[in-house]
């Protein structure tokens, strides 16, 4: 069977009556994309002005914390190396040296910054390499003397120290030379000993007369050495020691305790400034609620004329009713008691007690005389047509 013209119709119907459901369902689904990714924008805004700030803050922390290190640790080493020098020009035959090796040693960074720093303690040792030859094995005890001096001159603090060579036996040097021959052949390593003079155990600079440079003097016409290098070791106590052995967990810890310390400083700042803005808001609107007293006042003290108004207005209310009730209505027949109860009967205006009293009077009086013409007019019609019924 085809389909009708109402079956047609029913699903035209049908399909308009699905199609506004259809489209407030796309339209509210779109808001509420718009609403959800709007809410996912700001979301991805706060979290990266938050890691910024983080990021900021640690990197602010760590230069803190590198700023603190290098202005509170010293130098913690130094070393110089240190070249002897003497004089040739002696009389004698039987020596080759006409004074004591002396050098003179800079105790200045890059010839311009101090190598210690004041009121902190340092060790000065003087290491020699000095070779394992016959003239140094006989020459037996030695005096290393030194003596720092500043810009105003030569220092009271000296110091001296004897050193000598270890005592290794015959044997023990030829076991030593032909165990180890193939480094001695090759120049890898060579018949040396290292000796090491501790100068100063806790030499402490004068911050009124830092220390420049020092004399070094070995007290011996048959010494022979290699090389000569100058240490100087600080000697931490404190926090500096632990700074200096310990300095990854001295760095976390300072980073962390000044990322925490930023982080408190802004969060507080933050709140105060939201109850900066909450405190200024309230005071506004207190401002707002004083300024708006006034106009209050103003308010109540409108009511008298507001009072005198509604008499006008009751005035013409009333003249508009004695007006209407003035006009004859010449098709309908009253009779003179109704009117007197109308009259009665009506309500008078609002008004003082005097006024309201004449103007009941008045409204009756005139409820009567229109009533009376009413009745007149009324006789002379019928009178009218009587006389012209008999005429008929």
């Amino acid at each position: 069977m085809q389909p009708t013209v109402e079956e047609f119709e029913s699903e035209d119907s049908g399909v308009q009556d699905v199609g506004p459901q259809i489209n407030g369902l796309v339209v509210q689904i779109l808001e509420t994309m718009s609403v959800l990714l709007l809410r996912i924008r700001q979301k991805l805004l706060e979290i990266s002005i938050l890691i910024c700030v983080i990021l900021l803050v640690f990197w602010v922390a760590l230069f803190l914390y590198g700023s603190f290190y290098y202005t509170f640790m010293p130098t913690a080493n130094f070393i110089t190396p240190v070249y002897f020098f003497y004089r040739t020009d002696c009389l004698s035959p039987h020596h080759s040296l006409c004074s004591f090796p002396v050098a003179n040693v800079s105790l200045l960074k890059n010839g311009k910054h101090q190598v210690m720093t004041y009121g902190q303690p340092y060790r000065i040792t003087l290491e020699l390499e000095m070779p394992e030859s016959p003239a140094n094995q006989e020459l037996g005890m030695f005096l290393v003397k030194m003596n720092p001096y500043s810009k105003a001159g030569p220092i009271v603090d000296r110091s001296a120290r004897s050193a000598m060579l270890h005592y290794r036996s015959s044997l023990l040097q030829a076991l030593g030379t032909v165990a180890f021959s193939p480094l001695l052949l090759t120049g890898a390593s060579e018949q040396k000993q290292s000796v090491m003079v501790e100068l100063y155990s806790e030499f402490k600079d004068d911050s009124y007369n830092p220390i420049v440079g020092a004399i070094i003097e070995i007290h011996s016409q048959r010494i022979q050495i290699y090389r000569a290098h100058l240490y100087i070791f600080a000697h931490f106590t404190g926090i500096r020691y632990l700074l200096y052995h310990f300095p990854l967990i001295s760095a976390l810890i300072g980073v962390m305790s000044n990322f925490t310390f930023l982080s408190l400083i802004i969060l507080l700042s933050f709140l105060q400034f939201n109850l900066g803005g909450r405190r200024t808001r309230g005071k506004a609107v207190m401002q707002q609620e004083e300024n708006n007293e006034p106009d209050d006042v103003n308010d109540q003290s409108e009511p008298q004329d507001e009072g005198k108004a509604p008499e006008r207005f009751d005035d013409i209310g009333c003249k508009s009713v004695e007006a209407e009730e003035s006009i004859p209505d010449v098709g309908v027949e009253e009779s003179e008691d109704d009117s007197i109860e109308l009259a009665e009967d009506e309500p008078t205006c609002e008004a003082g007690d005097g006024e309201m009293i004449l103007r009941h009077r008045n409204l009756s009086q005139s409820m009567l005389q229109s009533s009376q013409v009413l009745t007149d007019t009324t006789d002379k019609t019928y009178q009218n047509s009587v006389g012209v019924c008999s005429s008929c």
